[in-house]
């Protein structure tokens, strides 16, 4: 072999700079670019997304408060063989891997896993979303009569602007716990020939006042009252000593249908929410509207990627829907509880012939997941509130956010480098569109996910979802694009993270 010397070596190093430098000169740079993903769907792949936008659509319109999303969930699951984690773990009979398992909590949280094959002390892979949306709660006395008018006094839940719900459509859901102990489902305004509520709003003959205040101090929230009913009872159920007759006869009505008396609304949850079903939106049908999609756009295509996910994954993976976190996620059924490290130690019962703390503390740190919460998009009628090049646009895919907060990145969980280049990977390798984000501006506003109760107990978490127009409004927009991407980047990431 002829003997390089360092002169030769030199000579050599030369040439292969210039030919790079000349390369360089002829190829393109790469730029990246927001622009919408419909003519970079892989063949057959538009089909794929309608027919999932659509059993999206009857997901939404059929959920609409926290119970009814855990029931579907939790339904969907048991058809297909899901085991109860807490008898599972109690049998002591280790599953085997690619079983499928949920536990649940109080009828509004909702872990469904499936067990991998690596031992769990290596992590999981999760992707978590709520199913809490923003609506109004009957408050525990809700029900009065004024000016002839019967009224359900209520209190807003999250974050709403109170104009957005006067002169609408209304449905009223949820669950009143009787006397006697047993549980009455109500649901009124969505089924045919049902009866919807509403809530009045003064006409302009007569605003003078109003219209000289801000939108929230013209509409306060003791003015989100809904009218419920106006006849009152018939000179046959005529009770003299009663006064409020129109409350008499709604109270006799809802006795009669429903076995419901006064008192038993100090037991209920009952929901005011729009009435109506999510529907397309746009005469090219490119988008969505519906009540509820922030967080059930990305909830509902978690735990799709969890029960549509085939074979034995190679990390356990879970998809987590929780409660409560439009008003700060506490509570027994909110990501600040104890329901995640929990469940972990019952995965950890149920897998392992030993159980140990500390095979539990180490799955979470070694767990990746995305918090799946809605972002934002560029709205052309509020320029003043975008961050220029860093919004989310429509149809253009889904969206991943280093950090949310405000101001300063107050109450952010900020993402480390090296985790965002592995969900950037993982997406990039599997074709799934994405696009980076932040919610707004700095100074305008800003907002929180479940994010940070993820990371306080050591786990790897980005926020990572669909972006909405509209959002906290009774009806929000979703792209089509956007929606199916969540479903696809999900189950990348549940699959190979």
């Amino acid at each position: 072999m002829p003997r390089i010397d360092g002169t030769t070596r030199r000579i050599a190093n030369m040439a292969t700079t210039k030919k790079a430098k000349e390369n360089k000169k002829t190829a393109p740079i790469p730029t990246w670019k927001r622009e919408p993903g419909w003519d970079k769907l892989e063949k057959g792949e538009e089909a794929r997304l309608e027919k999932y936008c659509a059993e999206y659509l009857r997901f939404i319109s059929e959920s609409k408060t926290e119970r009814l999303v855990h029931d579907h969930l939790l339904e969907e699951a048991r058809k297909l063989g899901f085991l109860d984690l807490d008898q599972a773990a109690r049998a002591k009979k280790p599953l085997k891997p690619g079983t499928g398992v949920y536990r649940s909590m109080d009828g509004k949280t909702l872990l469904l896993a499936r067990i991998g094959a690596a031992p769990l002390e290596e992590g999981l892979n999760l992707v978590g979303g709520h199913a809490d949306c923003p609506r109004l709660d009957l408050k525990p006395c809700p029900l009065y009569q004024d000016e002839e008018l019967v009224l359900l006094d209520t209190h807003y839940y999250g974050g709403i602007k109170h104009y957005q719900w006067l002169a609408l459509p209304l449905a009223l859901y949820g669950v009143v716990i009787r006397r006697d102990g047993t549980k009455v489902d109500v649901a009124i305004g969505d089924a045919p020939g049902d009866p919807v509520f509403c809530i009045t709003d003064i006409l302009p003959h007569l605003d003078v006042d109003q219209s000289k205040q801000t939108m929230r101090e013209g509409v306060r929230g003791e003015k989100l009252n809904v009218v419920f009913g106006s006849r009152p009872v018939s000179k046959e159920q005529d009770d003299k000593d009663v006064p409020q007759k129109a409350k008499l006869n709604i109270l006799r009505m809802l006795r009669e249908t429903y076995g419901i008396e006064e008192e038993d609304f100090a037991s209920a949850e009952l929901e005011v929410v729009p009435a109506g079903q999510a529907r397309e939106l746009g005469l090219d049908r490119s988008m969505l509207l519906g009540y509820g999609q922030d967080d059930r756009v990305c909830s509902y295509a978690a735990a799709r990627a969890v029960l549509d996910f085939q074979g034995i994954p190679r990390r356990t993976m879970g998809a987590l829907v929780v409660d409560k976190e439009e008003i700060g996620s506490y509570g027994r059924t909110g990501m600040d509880s104890t329901f995640l490290p929990n469940s972990v130690a019952e995965l950890v019962a149920a897998t392992e012939k030993t159980y140990s703390d500390l095979t539990v503390r180490r799955a979470l740190e070694h767990t990746r997941m995305l918090s799946a919460d809605v972002g934002t998009l560029a709205d052309p009628d509020y320029k003043g509130a975008n961050s220029n090049g860093n919004m989310g646009r429509l149809n253009c895919g889904l969206q991943v956010n280093k950090y949310d907060g405000h101001g300063g990145k107050g109450g952010a969980s900020d993402a480390s480098a090296e985790f965002m280049a592995h969900v950037r990977k993982v997406f990039n390798d599997n074709k799934v569109l994405w696009q980076i984000c932040e919610l707004g501006k700095p100074d305008v506003g800003g907002g929180g996910t479940i994010a940070l109760y993820m990371a306080r107990l050591g786990i790897e978490v980005v926020d990572c979802g669909v972006g909405l127009l509209c959002m906290h409004a009774p009806w929000e927009i979703a792209g089509k694009l956007d929606v199916y991407m969540a479903y696809k980047g999900y189950s990348a990431f549940l699959a190979n993270a």
